[in-house]
């Protein structure tokens, strides 16, 4: 199989920095215990060499400290790799740079010279130090939280176990390469057989991750090899770095030296010395592998029989011949076979005489139990760490259980029981959890943790050894022994104890592994000093006062940190936002009790109840202190008023939550009272927003009528069609309404009724102002002409003007010039849009002001009790009912009068102002045949269809509606009102009822129009005059006379100034317009009206007219009259009673 990359560049380093120290180059190479030699350096060192420092090195004289060599590799490997070049230095990434968002806005604080990071700062000025204070919950007093300065955290990394130093300077790969061959020795000598497997010619450069494959190509190898140990050897020995080749010498050794021996179990020192008594030089490939693996072995020797408290004289003078064997050169040239082997031999003996059981008699213990437990525990824990996956540190081989089992093999030789390999496993586990981040593994520590306490401790002679293994441990810069479990323990309770501290930096991110760090914490227990300064661990108990003290700790200590992290750029944001520091601080204090909330209490609770209780005074607590000040100052509604007082009363509502849901998980569902004051922020809001509403009120009058002023009545396009100015009226309306809620504070019903006076007065004058602007309808009818007798002539005469003038105001006929029928459209469109407006707006109103009641009655219930909130005050609520409809339905109700308004005078204005000459001037004029409607039809066709194309769906029929009622007005004006030019005879009646069909035919458009009955209502009135022409004059004359008798009876009851059919003026009318002799003689008779050959056809401005034309023309229109018209009528009634008295007494 090919090497990989990554195998192919280790190789080839290891091969030039080996040509680089073996070249001479390298004048003097330093070891660490400081002695200077001119060998070269084995092979695995080479690894942890800087190659930077190297060349240096031979520049400057050729002189190598390893020790800085090996300093220098692991400061390089800290930094992204560079590559050089003279266009300037490159370096990687280690993680996507894109991801990782825009650099800080702030200069980071200065490093300490202890290596430590400031979480905080000192802060502002505006955040000063709290005064002492203490506040009670629950009969715990807590303490008010300081900010004089900040504290700075240290790094948090895994506390050491403190085990006893090793004094020979055995290195961790010297560890990892004795673990292995302790774990190969364990197999052979318990009689685990393992085929042996010839060696194969390797290439000296080979390198031992080259047997490093994926899960998939290990399964597919491993059946491939002989036998299922030899495969799963295979994995150990790629897991723990080790070389084929050295692999297969000191199995056949070890093999060698177990067919010699008579006993199944070996210790560290026998096979340390059957190793270097059956393997020389010619096993390694070359003479740096042979030092550096011999070295090992006498360090291992030295480090278990050079002990301090040497108990035999043997000891003390092995030391010596150690010596003699770590020297290469001496012991390779100046020793010979036989010195070697009688050195070999005495050691051997020592061995074996130590290797006696000793001190507490458990089963199988020896001498190298007790006094090397330092090193046995080192050596168990990188067989442990053999369990992971070298590729994937957070991953456990698949072989896992299966090599625990062989592991289990070694327990006699490094002294480790069942007990003791939990709490390793364990503390490998969480070790590797810390490195990985990798959550499973911290649940396995957890188990296994567990399965320490639950343990079975009647074995008195296996605790009395566990208690021998002791750990030099510091707590409170105090030294105190503890022994390997407790030590254990301790290292994970304190890494777990600086992170839960502060929770809020270290879970926020990762809130799975809050639980999990926090039931390892409360799993390993506590520790506190006793009276002799002695460490004393207290088993943790979910009941326990310990625990709630300890996580009372916890929460203290984490929300004071959080804060204190707030305080340190609340000053920054500040300014680089705009906004007022009080208002940044509560929303990130709000996002404090917010995660306290929802990712921790959940948790805490279960250990803690009044978790949920502590955190919310501490957070109330730490604001409040800023807030008084702020709020004495508060007089008017400005920006920092704005931000500051919702900010502070949201968080005060997120504090009462917090608070009370810690209530609501206690079983007694007693009333809950607050332990902390409210921040009476409604109390200093509600006056200043009431101010502020009145300020608005006259603004937003002089802003409407400003926009009023520049409308100039066009459609904002094709799809809306109504006027900007609406538009721009209700965004006004809309931002104050939108500002007020937006305030999110508390609001009272004297808020409200200031907003909708504000509202009403804006759209009533709105509304106000538009009608105004419509003209009175009396100015759009045309003068009255004259009333006249039909009578023919064939001399020519002076004729007279039969219209009388009618002189409008600059003013009025400037509007009228306004009002054209596009901008009336317009109007109309705007009032639909204002009626549709409006109703949204109540509808918002009320909506926003639900919640906000719904808002106070949660806040007021939370602080109060738990019992379920009331429901409001019915008395309230029809108060807020009687203010919504004495403003919005009179709104509606002004706008509705305004709609019929303009639409009468929309009908109005087409029919007798804009189609006066085509219609009431030209209609029958001279003649009905020569001046027939057909020629008018498209003109009224014209109107409708701009109309249409102009006007809302909505107010399409009414607006038209309108023009059909006009329309049937000015033709009846047009047979009654004609004047002089106009005379129709019996046979001309036909011809007008086919016109009038006609008109009513376009109104109805085949269905699309208005509906036929509407329009045959409107047109009742016309064909009832119609059918006065089609009788004979006798009869006219005699409704005439019952009529006049009616009036000077006194019984006619009817509104002066509405014609009707029966009316004397409307039959007085139809004789005069009638073309007949008979009708003549009598209106000549009895009236004395004037020949109509006296007057001119067309109209005209005159002012001219007949006795009883003069009382006549006062009429301001053709139904209805107006109040100086009705004055007039009544002197016609008095010349009606006298010509009826002569008609009685008299013939035609």
């Amino acid at each position: 199989m090919e090497p990989s990359l990554l195998e192919r560049c280790r190789r080839d380093r290891r091969q030039l920095l080996s040509f680089i120290l073996s070249s001479g180059l390298i004048t003097e190479v330093r070891t660490p215990s400081g002695s200077a030699t001119t060998s070269s350096i084995s092979g695995p060192d080479l690894d942890i060499l800087s190659a930077e420092y190297v060349l240096e090195c031979i520049q400057s004289g050729g002189v190598l400290d390893i020790s800085k060599a090996t300093k220098r590799y692991y400061e390089e490997f800290s930094y992204p790799a560079m590559i050089r070049s003279q266009s300037g230095n490159s370096y990687f990434f280690l993680s996507d740079p894109e991801s990782a968002g825009s650099p800080p806005q702030h200069a980071p604080p200065p490093v300490k010279g202890d290596q430590t990071i400031s979480h905080v700062s000192n802060s502002s000025n505006l955040l000063d130090p709290l005064v002492h204070e203490n506040v009670a919950v629950s009969g715990v007093k807590y303490d008010a939280i300081r900010m004089s300065h900040s504290k700075p955290v240290k790094i948090i990394t895994v506390p050491p176990l403190g085990l006893p130093p090793l004094n020979t300077g055995i290195s961790d790969d010297d560890l990892r390469e004795s673990a292995f061959e302790i774990l190969l020795a364990s197999m052979i000598f318990s009689g685990i057989e393992i085929p042996a497997v010839e060696v194969k010619k390797k290439d000296k450069s080979s390198n031992l991750l080259s047997g490093l494959k994926s899960k998939r190509d290990r399964k597919y190898a491993r059946s491939q090899l002989p036998g299922g140990h030899s495969d799963l050897l295979n994995t150990i020995r790629m897991q723990m770095q080790i070389s084929e080749a050295v692999y297969l010498c000191t199995m056949q050794r070890l093999m060698q030296l177990a067919s010699t021996k008579m006993c199944k179990r070996m210790d560290i020192p026998q096979i340390s010395l059957g190793l270097l008594t059956g393997m020389s030089q010619s096993d390694f490939p070359n003479e740096k592998s042979y030092a550096q693996w011999k070295r090992r072995h006498v360090n291992t020797l030295e480090e278990l029989l050079c002990s301090p408290d040497n108990r035999i004289a043997e000891q003390q003078k092995i030391g010596p011949l150690l010596t003699k064997v770590k020297n290469s050169k001496e012991w390779g040239i100046a020793v010979s076979p036989s010195e070697r082997a009688e050195i070999l031999s005495v050691v051997t003996e020592v061995v074996l005489k130590l290797s006696a059981p000793s001190r507490f008699g458990v089963h199988d213990e020896t001498y190298y139990w007790t006094v090397g437990y330092h090193l046995n525990i080192r050596i168990y824990e990188k067989l442990l760490f053999g369990l992971f996956d070298i590729l994937e540190e957070g991953q456990l081989i698949e072989e896992a259980d299966e090599v625990m089992k062989l592991m289990k093999l070694s327990w006699s030789t490094l002294g480790i029981n069942e007990k003791i390999h939990n709490a390793l496993f364990g503390w490998v586990l969480f070790q590797q959890f810390v490195r990985t981040d990798e959550a499973v593994l911290l649940d396995y520590a957890i188990l296994q943790v567990q399965k320490v306490l639950s343990a079975d401790s009647n074995n008195e002679e296996e605790e009395q050894y566990m208690s021998s293994l002791t750990c030099l441990t510091e707590y409170n810069s105090k030294g105190t022994k503890l022994n390997l479990v407790q030590a254990l323990f301790f290292s994970m309770s304190v890494w777990c104890d600086s992170k839960l501290q502060d929770y809020h930096l270290h879970f926020c991110q990762k809130p799975c592994f809050f639980r999990r760090v926090l039931t390892l914490a409360l799993a390993v227990g506590d520790c506190s000093f006793n009276e002799c300064h002695e460490i004393k661990f207290k088993k943790s108990d979910a009941s326990d006062e310990i625990v709630s003290r300890k996580l009372r700790t916890y929460v203290e200590t984490s929300i004071k940190a959080a804060c204190y992290r707030v305080t340190q750029t609340i000053d920054l944001e500040s300014k680089i936002e705009k906004t007022h520091p009080l208002a940044l601080l509560a929303n990130k204090l709000r996002l404090i009790a917010e995660k306290e909330l929802n990712l921790f209490f959940p948790l805490l609770r279960q250990w803690y109840s009044e978790a949920g209780k502590v955190s919310a005074i501490l957070l109330h607590q730490f604001y409040g202190e800023r807030l008084k000040p702020f709020l004495k100052g508060v007089s008017c509604l400005s920006e920092d008023v704005r931000s500051v007082l919702p900010a502070a009363d949201k968080l005060q509502h997120d504090l009462t939550w917090l608070y009370t849901s810690a209530h609501e998980d206690n079983a007694s569902h007693s009333p809950c009272n607050l332990q902390f004051d409210p921040y009476q922020i409604g109390e200093v809001s509600k006056p200043i927003i009431l101010d502020w509403i009145v300020a608005q009120h006259d603004l937003i009058l002089e802003w409407t009528g400003r926009v009023f002023d520049l409308e100039e009545w066009e459609p904002l396009s094709h799809q809306q069609k109504h006027a900007a100015s609406a538009v721009e009226l209700f965004r006004i309306i809309e931002e104050t309404v939108d500002q007020l809620f937006g305030l999110s504070l508390s609001l009272d019903i004297a808020h409200l009724r200031a907003l909708l006076s504000i509202i009403f007065h804006t759209l009533d004058t709105y509304l106000l102002r538009m009608a105004n602007q419509i003209v009175e309808r009396h100015h759009l009818y045309p003068s009255v002409p004259s009333l006249t007798r039909y009578e023919e002539t064939v001399f020519p005469v002076t004729k007279k003007k039969s219209y009388g003038s009618v002189l409008l105001e600059e003013e009025v006929n400037d509007k009228l010039n306004a009002l054209t029928i596009s901008t009336l459209c317009i109007r109309l469109n705007t009032l639909q849009y204002i009626q549709k407006q409006v109703n949204m707006l109540e509808d918002g109103i009320r909506k926003s002001w639900a919640l906000v009641g719904q808002y106070e009655n949660q806040t007021q219930s939370k602080e109060k009790s738990l019992e379920p909130s009331k429901s409001p005050d019915r008395r309230s609520i029809e108060l807020v009912d009687e203010l919504f409809i004495a403003n919005f339905d009179s709104i509606k109700d002004t706008a509705a009068d305004t709609i019929r308004e303009i639409c009468d005078f929309t009908g109005a204005k087409v029919v007798f102002w804009d189609l006066r000459d085509s219609f009431l001037f030209h209609l029958y004029c001279g003649s009905v045949e020569g001046a027939r409607l057909d020629n008018i039809l498209p003109y009224f066709d014209t109107v409708l269809n701009h109309i249409c194309g102009s006007i809302d769906d909505n107010l399409r029929d009414l607006v038209v509606s309108s023009i059909c009622r006009a329309s049937m007005e000015g033709y009846v004006w047009v047979l009654l009102d004609g004047g002089p030019s106009r005379a129709f005879s019996v046979s001309d009646i036909s011809m007008m009822e086919d016109d009038l069909n006609m008109l009513k035919d376009l109104l109805v458009a085949d269905g699309e129009g208005l509906p036929r009955s509407l329009v045959e209502k409107e047109a009742s009135f016309a064909h009832q005059v119609l059918n006065l022409f089609s009788l004979q004059t006798e009869s006219v004359i005699q409704m005439l006379m019952s009529s006049s008798e009616h009036i000077a009876a006194g019984w006619d009851s009817r509104n002066d100034r509405c014609r009707y059919l029966g009316d004397a003026h409307t039959l007085i009318r139809i004789l005069c317009h009638k073309k007949d002799r008979e009708a003549s003689k009598f209106l000549k008779r009895h009236y004395q009206l004037p020949a109509s050959s006296e007057y001119d056809d067309t109209p005209a401005e005159s002012n001219s007219k007949s006795p009883l034309g003069a009382d006549l023309t006062m009429r301001s229109r053709s139904f209805h009259w107006s109040e100086k018209g009705s004055t007039s009528f009544r002197s016609i009634k008095k010349k009606l009673k006298e010509a009826t008295s002569d008609v009685r007494h008299a013939a035609w």
